[in-house]
């Protein structure tokens, strides 16, 4: 009897099993699709184009690039007349990145050209209509990292051998430039610096953000600073010591980021091929490579800016109603007559125009109309941080010196030590 009704329990079984398949390939047909996520960049939604991403090539040209693209000449001559305020289509650089977005139908036309102007700004050409240049940057990512260690060989080698880029070691000779000379540091002088690193999309190196805090150990004596930002500021921001002291001096040592003096002022220099006849010299001297930056010493207006005689190339900077500068020898004058600048913009480029032997900025210094010796002054210091800014600068500077304080120095025979502040949210900044 029960063998009798066997088959029919099998039949009912695999019907059930049958049923409940179909039910569920019937819920997962049901399921909404998934939504792929839209890419936009550059301001664009690059799945409404064709997009290509290239290199700008030995040879290359904006034209080129175009032409190779099927974009008459005409065109190209338009679109660069266009934009020329905003970009110089003839500047592009070999072994930069570039980006051509295309009509996405049969044309497949050129419609925007993107130049990546370095790792952080671009500049965006779009020609679908009237031809249109504007700049923009990519969303950075500031992440806070902490450094100490010891001074071994030199600043940049010691950085180098940290994995730490080297800019990090020019920011900080800028900021103790008065009462650090960079480049007489000891074997073996500490320091620890808090500063930040910028990414682009998180992965994507593009460089060093600010400087927030320094510890300096030379010579016995320690310094910190602390980067302070006010309206108020001549720059917007500087850098002070715990009692409100500004470091910076109304006069830079010298102009250069790093000083190095080849001669220095005499006024009973006597020189072989003049055959041991004194020729006074009324200036001091820095030695640099050809192109490397000339920095005003202090805050004034451009006066002079000409190629003359044994000068050649140079500025001249009136900084009040005492003091000028003069920067000769220039291979590249950047600033104009009647420009302002600030102490530490760059006003040229070290050359050999007039007569030098070598390359080098023989630097000027001129008190109520007569040159002197600029490192014989009495030279007066920059304003302290005033009494109603003292509350809001303790409150930045506090938290930092706390920070510094917790960072430790390596043990002997340990390398310096760098750490990311993991537990510090980076800042994005569009």
């Amino acid at each position: 009897m029960k063998i009798n009704h066997l088959p029919t329990f099998i039949i009912l079984l695999l019907s059930l099993i049958a049923c409940k398949d179909r039910q569920a390939k019937l819920e997962v047909n049901t399921l909404a699709p998934v939504e792929e996520p839209v890419v936009e960049q550059y301001g664009y939604v690059l799945d409404n184009y064709i997009v290509q991403r290239d290199t700008v090539q030995k040879g290359d040209s904006f034209g080129k690039i175009l032409s190779d693209n099927h974009v008459d000449y005409p065109t190209i001559q338009s679109i660069s007349d266009s934009v020329k305020d905003v970009f110089d289509t003839r500047r592009i650089q070999e072994g930069k990145p570039y980006v051509l977005l295309k009509a996405k139908d049969t044309t497949q036309a050129a419609q925007v050209f993107i130049y990546e102007k370095n790792r952080q700004d671009f500049v965006v050409v779009d020609f679908k209509e009237k031809p249109i240049a504007q700049e923009g940057s990519h969303p950075i990512n500031y992440v806070e990292k902490e450094i100490s260690g010891a001074i071994s060989g030199n600043p940049s080698s010691t950085f180098e051998k940290l994995g730490v880029s080297v800019l990090v070691a020019y920011k900080m000779a800028d900021i103790y430039a008065w009462t650090i000379d960079f480049y007489k540091l000891d074997e073996g002088d500490r320091f620890k610096v808090i500063y930040e690193e910028k990414y682009v999309n998180d992965t994507v190196y593009a460089g060093i953000g600010k400087i927030k805090a320094t510890h300096f150990e030379h010579r016995g004596k320690e310094i910190n600073t602390y980067r302070f930002e006010h309206d108020s500021l001549p720059s917007g921001y500087d850098y002070f010591e715990e009692d409100g002291n500004n470091l910076r001096r109304a006069f830079l040592k010298g102009p250069l980021k790093f000083n190095r003096i080849s001669s220095r002022y005499n006024l009973k220099r006597r020189i072989k091929y003049y055959g041991y006849k004194i020729r006074p010299h009324k200036g001091t001297d820095y030695a640099g490579a050809v192109g490397t930056p000339i920095l005003a010493t202090a805050d004034g207006t451009v006066t002079k800016s000409e190629r003359r005689g044994g000068n050649g190339n140079y500025v001249k900077i009136r900084h009040n109603g005492t003091y000028e500068t003069q920067y000769l020898h220039m291979q590249k004058r950047l600033a104009k007559v009647g420009d302002f600048v600030r102490q530490g913009d760059v006003i040229g480029t070290i050359g050999m125009t007039g007569n030098t032997g070598g390359p080098h900025v023989c630097y000027r210094f001129w008190k109520n109309g007569k040159q002197v010796d600029p490192y014989k002054q009495d030279l007066p210091a920059s304003e302290p941080l005033t009494t109603e800014l003292m509350p809001v600068f303790d409150s930045v500077m506090r938290p930092l010196r706390r920070q510094l304080e917790a960072i430790s120095f390596p043990k002997e025979g340990e390398e310096n030590i760098i750490s990311e502040l993991e537990e510090t949210t980076p800042i994005t900044q569009n």
